[in-house]
């Protein structure tokens, strides 16, 4: 496959995401005329490309589809549910089809002439179905505008031909076009691909101000366009404005129209280009900056680039390391400007590969709003904090657990509407989807006010599996957290969606692969709240070195609150595993003891006091070595057993530092630790 045609995939596919969340937003809301105009653009656009591409059946299937929207923007048809759901089969099968343009498999075939026959019925119905979800009339009168074109300097380097614009304006009615030239100082300056031409447009036309922005479609981004309404009179019928106009051809500079205003025009008003239907363009990239707002890049250049990035951060360890050994104050100052520029180097990379989460939470509606017909069940689907952004492979990776807990909401825990009528509550049940910043991780909560989790029964299958005895005395979130073990599920019944005991495992899994962790929240008849915690990122972290035993280990800099020295008696025969630090009682985990290390009551050691959720845990260590800029390099899956470790880092002098995962360091040590007043005692 060639690369052109690679381009056009992808920038179809992205198309079809954004058609799809057009849709979805105009079957919540079917008055608001901007997503009838969004996804008529995405149409517009779809087919325009694949013309450009010679794939004539894909450009005709979607010229089709966009007759129905035409005529819904227009006012000669009416939205209905049946047209959404109709429009719903085809972008599956757009998707289906744009790796098989020619139709090659029969059920492609198949369902292509099925669709063009449902298409066909739309187009000759004046309603598109007895049930309309609201009409959308414009009113049309044939009106005089001013437009003024001024194509961007690159617009032929993407093929565009500016005459092709003006041919198509001139079939909208009576159209008068003035041409103009920017002034060029010296031929041998004159670059033969640069555009120095621009338009003043007159048009008579029973076209809207919308019709004629859908023209510049495919420049609007890197021109100059303006559509004044003239709001009335005959301008092209006065021969006096012809003859005005006429003047200013060739000229550098676009016609003045308070120079001229025919005796019944009433006062020129300016349409201005907005996300409001009756609003058209005034875009304009007024600096040379602006011009290249974005590139495509491929993801294989960006992981290329971050791997490099680590490289360099490596290297500039030892370079600092050889600084610090021969003392040369212009070496230092090279060191010193070579880790400020890997810092912002490092920074701008992680920029890059950083990806909004609502690209993930648009993939979800479409699935929430299948599965929720599939169930009969009314599903209020909520996304917040779509803005926040997260490393793409993170992404990726959180796509699959997303899912099932999403379908484990719409099916377990949300009610069917009779239920939740008869428990008082509203017809529609309520997911919510939330993302958000919170120091160097980002929060995601699956939230629903369904029937939430009954505790007692998880306790009756934990004790049935043999997970628990009956005398164990556990908080409602150890028993949330038996949800996640291979195998448990309280449903009653399996169904096609969910309830075989298999997917919350392996959502836990999936979110430990990637640092993360989760909790449940859950009251009977009030709903469950799932908390997913992630790092920002994966591969490079500030961090500070420390070390146990001469082994150098390396522990975040985001989960440290301040470090102490305490001398080590101390700790030595602290049965309740609690220092007093500020006046406050902090429990503490010694390494040495943990790692199998004696201890010297002579001396001193290091608490490093980090967060943990809510409470705070001390790490005792033997020495702080200094803060350290580290990339997290895997252990391999020999060590995948060692849950506390992150990963490791190689240092400047080439020796090994094992990165620490606090949070699992806690869970793993509290395991045979009972909680008790904030006091820990041995078991």
């Amino acid at each position: 496959m060639d690369a052109t045609r690679i381009t056009y995939i992808e920038e179809a596919n992205e198309l079809l995401s954004n058609l799809e969340i057009a849709l979805l937003s105009l079957e919540t809301d079917g008055s608001d005329k901007s997503h009838i105009e969004a996804i008529f653009r995405v149409m517009h656009t779809l087919k325009g490309n694949s013309s450009m591409f010679g794939l004539a059946k894909i450009a005709e299937f979607v010229h089709d589809l966009e007759t129905i929207y035409d005529k819904i923007r227009i006012g000669e048809m009416q939205l209905s549910k049946n047209l959404i759901d109709c429009t719903f089969l085809c972008l599956d099968h757009l998707k289906n089809i744009i790796g098989d343009s020619e139709l090659n498999e029969p059920a492609n075939n198949e369902n292509h002439q099925k669709l063009i026959s449902q298409i066909n019925g739309f187009i000759n119905s004046t309603t598109g179905s007895a049930e309309a979800i609201a009409p959308t009339v414009e009113e049309k009168h044939r009106r005089s505008y001013h437009i003024y074109f001024e194509p961007g300097e690159s617009v032929f380097n993407n093929g565009t031909n500016p005459l092709f614009l003006l041919s198509e304006l001139a079939t909208f009615g009576n159209c008068r076009q003035v041409a103009h030239f920017k002034d060029v100082v010296s031929f041998e300056e004159f670059n033969s691909s640069t555009c120095i031409t621009f338009w003043d447009i007159f048009l008579e036309t029973e076209k809207t101000a919308n019709e004629i922005k859908d023209v510049f479609v495919f420049v609007e981004d890197n021109s100059k366009i303006e559509i004044t309404d003239l709001s009335g009179g005959s301008y092209l019928s006065d021969k006096d404005f012809l003859n005005y106009i006429s003047l200013t051809g060739g000229t550098a500079k676009k016609v003045d129209m308070t120079g001229f205003k025919p005796k019944d025009t009433e006062k020129q008003a300016e349409i201005i280009a907005g996300d409001k239907p009756q609003l058209t363009l005034a875009k304009k990239n007024d600096s040379k900056e602006k011009n290249v707002s974005s590139i495509r890049v491929s993801s294989d250049k960006l992981d290329e680039l971050m791997n490099l990035v680590s490289e360099l951060v490596t290297t500039q360890a030892g370079l600092t390391l050889y600084t610090e050994n021969n003392r040369n104050s212009e070496l230092e100052t090279i060191s010193e400007n070579i880790e400020k520029l890997s810092r912002r180097l490092r920074d701008m990379a992680f920029g890059m590969t950083l990806v909004p989460i609502n690209n993930l939470f648009g993939r979800f509606q479409r699935m929430v709003r299948d599965v929720s017909n599939t169930l009969g069940k009314e599903i209020e689907f909520i996304t917040e904090g779509g803005e926040t952004e997260l490393d793409k492979t993170i992404i990726e990776t959180l796509t699959d657990p997303l899912m099932h807990i999403l379908r484990n909401s719409l099916d377990h825990g949300i009610e069917k509407p009779g239920d939740r009528l008869a428990k008082g509550k509203e017809k529609s049940g309520k997911l919510t989807l939330k993302a958000y910043y919170s120091g160097v991780f980002v929060y995601i909560q699956i939230k629903d006010d369904g029937k939430g989790i009954d505790v007692n029964a998880v306790r009756k299958k934990a004790i049935s599996k043999g997970l628990v005895k009956e005398e164990d005395n556990l908080s409602d979130k150890q028993l949330f957290d038996f949800i996640f073990h291979p195998g448990f599920s309280t449903a009653e019944k399996v169904t096609d969606v969910s309830g075989r005991g298999v997917g919350m495992d392996v959502v836990n899994r999936n979110i430990q692969e990637i640092k993360g962790s989760i909790e449940v929240d859950s009251r009977v008849d009030e709903g469950t709240t799932l908390t997913i915690k992630i790092p920002l990122t994966l591969s490079i972290i500030d961090g500070l070195l420390v070390t146990v035993e001469s082994v150098n280990y390396i522990i975040p800099l985001s989960v440290i609150t301040k470090c102490y020295e305490v001398n080590n008696t101390e700790m030595l025969g602290n049965f309740n595993r609690l220092l007093i630090l500020d006046d406050e009682q902090v429990p503490f985990i010694n390494l040495r003891e943990e790692f199998g290390h004696r201890m010297d009551a002579k001396q001193n050691s290091q608490i490093i006091v980090v967060n943990n959720g809510e409470r705070k845990v001390g790490i005792s260590i033997d020495q702080i070595i200094g803060e350290y800029q580290a990339v997290v390099k895997p252990l391999g899956k020999f060590y995948k057993q060692q849950d506390f470790i992150s990963g490791a880092s190689i240092l400047g002098d080439g020796t090994i530092a094992l990165v620490l995962d606090t949070n699992k360091m806690v869970e793993l040590y509290t395991k045979n630790i009972k909680i008790n007043d904030k006091k820990w005692q041995l078991n």
